[in-house]
């Protein structure tokens, strides 16, 4: 099996020419936090909004808060 430090060179197919160094930097030094949800979560909650509503629900009767809506 071959390691990272036996062979550490970049194939000569890969062509960077047209890269941007950096261009992402920012958003990844920002960080992400994706989470897939699965199928039968994802019909009752088809976007963020709706997830995040019903976990900050759930949080907040975690807490002992009730917020009525």
């Amino acid at each position: 099996m071959s390691t990272e430090s036996e062979n550490d060179e970049m194939r000569k197919e890969y062509d960077f020419s047209l890269g941007v160094r950096g261009k992402y930097a920012k958003a990844y030094h920002q960080g992400s936090n994706v989470v897939v949800l699965a199928p039968d979560v994802a019909e009752r909650f088809p976007n963020s909004e709706s997830v995040n509503q019903a976990l900050r629900s759930l949080a907040n009767l975690m807490d002992g808060k009730h917020q009525p809506q």
